[in-house]
């Protein structure tokens, strides 16, 4: 049986261009959806699928999220602090790993916001995890009925999970939730400084290796300004 992570990734660094004005003078993991800010409903998961340890990575009003999370126990956090440079969502990892140890953990945006099914996502992701076989397992979100979400999606995904890239033209079935469970082998031989996250995906895409697993319940894609109320209304309607 695979072991449930006990370890978790947060990317908390971005600028939240996309959510101006609510972003010119806080982070955007701190913008609150239903009375609780993004982080928190991010932190609050973890918390609930066992995880001891978050390493949150900060950069643009990192200090707003170093105050938020000083009290917090469960998960504890540690601070992955990039305030003095830009590393993108894989060079943030790659200067997290002495924090996070040898074993795979969980991965997730810090803006991302989901409605469980009967059982939750997070211990699904963990159980359809399978270190012989997977180096990554991302949850995918059904491209349709995701709320806030109008793009073209990111991969198809075949019955044993194997996700495959979206061609261009093409509008593809599943979008990336960002939440996976990531294995550290991912990362030797990565590149040092900038670079997205994606790229090792794909390397792990060309070797077999990246398995999707449907999301059960509902996820919202709070993107802008406007999807915040979006988010708001099923998140309220979840719990009526």
């Amino acid at each position: 049986m695979p072991t449930k992570p006990h370890t978790a990734m947060v990317l908390a660094a971005g600028f939240g261009t996309r959510m101006r004005p609510l972003t010119d003078h806080r982070p955007k993991p701190l913008v609150v959806v239903a009375g609780k800010t993004l982080l928190d409903h991010v932190l609050d998961r973890l918390a609930d699928a066992g995880v001891d340890k978050a390493v949150v990575n900060v950069h643009y009003l990192g200090e707003q999220i170093i105050a938020h999370v000083a009290e917090r126990e469960r998960p504890r956090v540690t601070i992955s602090d990039e305030r003095d440079v830009v590393l993108g969502t894989g060079g943030g990892v790659v200067k997290a790993l002495p924090l996070l140890g040898d074993d795979p953990f969980f991965h997730l945006n810090a803006d991302t916001i989901w409605i469980d099914g009967v059982q939750p996502n997070l211990d699904r992701l963990a159980a359809a995890f399978d270190p012989s076989q997977m180096d990554v397992l991302l949850l995918m979100a059904p491209t349709a009925s995701s709320i806030g979400y109008d793009g073209t999606g990111d991969y198809a995904m075949t019955p044993d999970g194997r996700l495959h890239k979206r061609k261009e033209q093409q509008v593809a079935p599943f979008v990336y939730a960002g939440v996976a469970i990531l294995s550290p082998a991912i990362f030797k031989g990565a590149p040092q400084g900038e670079f997205s996250l994606t790229r090792l995906f794909d390397a792990a895409a060309e070797r077999g290796r990246l398995f999707g697993l449907r999301l059960e319940g509902v996820w919202m894609h709070v993107g802008t300004p406007d999807a915040v109320q979006a988010a708001e209304n099923a998140v309220l309607a979840s719990v009526a």
